[in-house]
């Protein structure tokens, strides 16, 4: 699998360890587990622990590559490089060790911007003091509903020079959502066959918080569920081709209309415009 990355946000990929399992809806219909079951059947070495987990699902059992470990530093170009898009680098079945060792990898290839991005942030919290956290890099927490807010509160701890949100998949508004000591925000909505839909006021909401914050915001996409016009029908549920957006849990607002469709065809624009703002490159400290 190549480490070029076709996500918006980023350049590459670096996976240390792959493999996870569901720690909240925003995991349900994760991408990478659909990928590492894909990368299973083809026989890739990497892929084939199924782990001891009900939810890690085929190929997708939490595994160490320390083979991977000094790839970065094969890298000659600087690069931004997402770090563990197979995997949670903050996983609880993650030595502490091991951990030390991909941050001294970060600190060793200062030419490269390093994201990493967990749903555990509680673990992160707790050991952020025992890690370097050399100035390339950015750490971020998922949050996809409000419920999950609190992930935003342990990673205002950690010592990062760029602290980032994900939203994605935006699964609910995010009201509560205080962006203080916060750098960074994507938003995005999910997508394949089973993507739930994302209300265009939660990702409003999210974009003009960020605004009013002066905290870059990037839009990533809308994903299987586009806005559809005003007009249209809406008389199908969620299992068909269309469906009042005012349906789903927690929709503030006025009704709107959502349409299945494609990640291509429903594309990136949220209000006429892309988003695609990004936070300084050499990053801020507190």
């Amino acid at each position: 699998m190549s480490d070029r990355s076709s996500i918006e946000w980023t350049q590459a990929t670096w996976n240390p360890t792959t493999g996870c399992d569901r720690t909240s809806p925003g995991c349900d219909h994760c991408y990478a587990l659909t990928l590492a079951k894909r990368l299973k059947a083809m026989g890739n070495p990497k892929y084939q622990n199924d782990g001891s987990s009900r939810t890690s699902g085929p190929g997708f059992g939490l595994t160490l590559h320390p083979e991977q470990m000094d790839l970065p530093r094969r890298w000659a170009q600087p690069r931004v490089v997402f770090v563990n898009s197979m995997s949670d680098l903050f996983h609880k079945d993650v030595p502490l060790g091991f951990i030390r060792d991909v941050f001294a990898v970060m600190a060793d290839t200062p030419r490269h911007t390093y994201q990493v991005l967990t749903k555990r942030s509680k673990r992160l919290a707790q050991i952020a003091d025992k890690l370097e956290w050399s100035p390339n890099v950015w750490m971020g927490v998922s949050v996809e509903t409000d419920k999950y807010a609190f992930r935003v509160d342990h990673l205002r701890e950690v010592e990062a020079a760029v602290r980032f949100i994900s939203a994605e998949p935006l699964l609910g508004p995010v009201s509560s959502l205080n962006l203080s000591e916060i750098h960074w925000v994507i938003a995005g909505g999910e997508s394949g066959k089973a993507a739930r839909p994302m209300h265009p006021a939660w990702a409003r909401q999210l974009r003009d918080a960020c605004r009013e914050a002066e905290v870059p915001f990037f839009f990533k996409q809308w994903g299987t569920w586009a806005p559809a016009p005003p007009e249209a029908t809406l008389s199908v549920t969620v299992e068909g081709d269309l469906v009042r957006s005012d349906r789903l849990v927690g929709v503030p607002g006025a009704p709107a209309p959502v349409r299945r469709s494609s990640k291509a065809a429903a594309g990136r624009l949220l209000d006429g415009r892309t988003w695609d703002e990004m936070p300084a490159r050499a990053g801020r400290s507190r």
